[in-house]
């Protein structure tokens, strides 16, 4: 009989849907005083499984993940406890600063989840170029991930 943890774990194919169809995870960075670093970004999903988002190139999490590349990310969501649903994950982090990739990168968040045409990338790429200059892109390769779905125990406790 499997344990309750293997019951409610996501399987890589539900955990691929939940990251596709949220818009916001918690990036944690390792801070210079030792305290974590949470941070709201919004975010995609390459085809890899690598997790990218921007931020301005003089924030303090490019400080800190310059200093450290150890990354925690979370996705969460449920009101109610027979609702939890996440998916953690422990990345490695690189810093990529090259414009191209901050429109592309910019491109695809802003699109998740929508079927976009050469016309209308072309538009929004010529939209995000505005501020892409200062900005980088996080790109964070999962090395382990923990999962949950509480719903997957259809009200057993």
């Amino acid at each position: 009989m499997p344990s309750r943890r293997e019951l409610i774990q996501l399987t890589d194919a539900e955990v691929r849907d939940y990251l596709n169809s949220t818009k916001t995870l918690i990036i944690i960075s390792n801070g210079n005083d030792g305290y974590p670093h949470p941070m709201p970004m919004w975010f995609y999903v390459d085809d890899a499984g690598c997790v990218y988002c921007t931020t301005f190139r003089k924030s303090q999490k490019v400080l800190n993940f310059t200093r450290d590349t150890k990354a925690t990310l979370l996705v969460e969501s449920g009101e109610e406890y027979a609702d939890l649903k996440s998916v953690l994950i422990y990345a490695a982090t690189e810093v990529l600063d090259d414009f191209d990739t901050v429109c592309d990168t910019l491109v695809r968040i802003t699109t998740k989840g929508q079927e976009v045409d050469e016309t209308q990338r072309e538009k929004l790429l010529g939209a995000v170029s505005k501020t892409a200059a200062k900005r980088i892109v996080l790109k964070f390769t999962p090395e382990r991930y923990i999962s949950w779905d509480h719903a997957k125990l259809a009200g057993k406790y």
